[in-house]
């Protein structure tokens, strides 16, 4: 079981970066172990994301589904923004928006288009 029981937050190391902190968020890994995981020290594929979720036994709900108030979403989320600068990775959990960019936050960070996958909390 490697979901995180709270995530401690992550400024991504780099722009290109906030998938690789989202996931390192999300399992308590450092962000250069999520690098070496899904491969790549630049933008995060939906499928590297996905493979990563699975190598840290993480589950989660394979369906995307948008989100248009935080009320919309389940407890534990993968969030897919589209910011104003570009498509973006964040983390919602349990309340609180951890975004790699932008900070702790309350609610999203300004963005136009909301997608989230369902993160599954385990049993004990």
């Amino acid at each position: 079981m490697s979901l995180t029981l709270k995530p401690v937050y992550i400024k991504e190391p780099t722009e290109l970066q906030c998938g690789q902190a989202v996931l390192a968020m999300l399992s308590d890994k450092s962000v250069d172990e999520i690098i070496s995981q899904c491969g790549t020290e630049k933008e995060t594929t939906l499928k590297q994301m996905k493979k990563v979720l699975t190598l840290n036994g993480i589950a989660y709900e394979n369906e995307r589904k948008e989100a248009f108030t935080k009320s919309d979403l389940p407890s534990i989320a993968v969030l897919s923004l589209e910011t104003p600068r570009c498509w973006h990775w964040s983390l919602y959990f349990e309340g609180t928006f951890y975004d790699p960019e932008h900070g702790v936050m309350d609610d999203f960070p300004l963005c136009n288009r909301k997608y989230y996958w369902e993160i599954k909390k385990q049993s004990i």
